[in-house]
């Protein structure tokens, strides 16, 4: 008899982790781990937008911005897994932080249920027209001539431009010397000033500069040249490093223990929408390439992004702690 009671009581203290009947009966919170206006914010509101009335509730994005996204995602991994609560997350929070970073507090394996990955983007090479360096392959023969002699941009250390960067450089066999900025942005004015010669960017950021002729793409990091600028070679292809490939990317997840079906209809809602030539185009429009990948892929793609970043930071020595 107290068997079966204590069994029944287990039973009632799991039953909020299961699907409740007619999910969603209400508003679904989408946590973006980072201001309003950056890509990955731009491309969760237009999923938001779109999940609304495929969910038959509101969709509502809430920025919780700050220290490399760790408060942010450390909220989505303590929310109730009820499906109430999701993240939009980016390979910094996913991939790069615990790369470069002993100490987090959300582990990615266990606190994280991968719903869909949604996009990926480049990076793109970009040099101020007057540092005197006109291709890839001419950056290369000036930095074996003269090691760290020439020097880089970053958004910071630890970023996926910096980390972009050295990978870069180890497959090359080559030394630059990194100047880190407080993000992106005074990075690209100090390189449009000629303060410094040479970045990685993401392509969204640098297009318009590129368009307006303020600076010079050399190359994407993309495995394919990118519809947004179809005249510019892939890293591969123009400083001959076959499978040189750094992207970054964001997708949705929620917190583990979310009830298998609703993970299920989250992905097949996300899915279809990416999939769809309107999303596609759209998130072209805003540098990026639509990329589907349910919740097994996307687990797979995490790890393996993870793998390729940690080896780029040891063999930098890149630590944030």
């Amino acid at each position: 008899m107290r068997r079966r009671h204590a069994l029944a009581a287990l039973a009632l203290l799991a039953r909020p982790a299961r699907a409740q009947p007619g999910w969603p009966a209400r508003p679904v919170r989408m946590i973006v781990p980072f201001p309003p206006g950056q890509a990955t914010d731009l491309m969760a509101r237009l999923l938001a937008d779109q999940l609304t009335p495929r969910l038959g509730q509101p969709c509502l994005v809430d920025n919780r911005s700050g220290g490399a996204g760790l408060p942010g995602m450390e909220m989505i991994a303590k929310a109730p897994p009820d499906g109430y609560t999701l993240g939009m997350a980016s390979s910094g929070p996913l991939s790069i932080n615990p790369a470069v970073m002993a100490r987090l507090p959300y582990d990615v394996e266990r606190d994280f249920a991968p719903v869909a990955l949604v996009f990926t983007t480049p990076l793109v090479v970009v040099v101020n027209p007057n540092a005197g360096i006109a291709s890839l392959p001419g950056l290369v023969a000036k930095a074996r001539a003269a090691p760290r002699a020439i020097d880089y941009a970053s958004g910071g250390p630890g970023s996926s431009l910096h980390l972009a960067a050295e990978g870069f450089c180890q497959r090359a066999g080559i030394q630059l010397n990194h100047i880190p900025y407080r993000g992106s942005a005074p990075a690209m004015a100090d390189l449009i000033a000629g303060n410094v010669g040479l970045m990685f960017d993401s392509l969204a950021s640098a297009l318009p500069h590129v368009q307006a002729g303020r600076i010079r793409a050399l190359g994407v990091t993309s495995p394919a040249r990118m519809l947004q600028m179809p005249d510019v070679p892939t890293v591969a292809e123009a400083a001959g490093l076959p499978g040189f490939e750094m992207l970054g990317w964001a997708g949705l997840v929620a917190p583990a223990g979310t009830p298998a079906p609703v993970v299920g209809r989250l992905a097949e809602e996300v899915l279809a929408l990416v999939r769809g030539e309107a999303m596609a185009a759209r998130i072209a429009e805003l540098g990026a390439t639509a990329a589907p990948l349910g919740p097994e892929e996307f687990g797979t793609y995490i790890r393996s992004e993870l793998v390729k970043f940690t080896a780029v930071a040891r063999a930098a020595d890149v630590r944030l702690d």
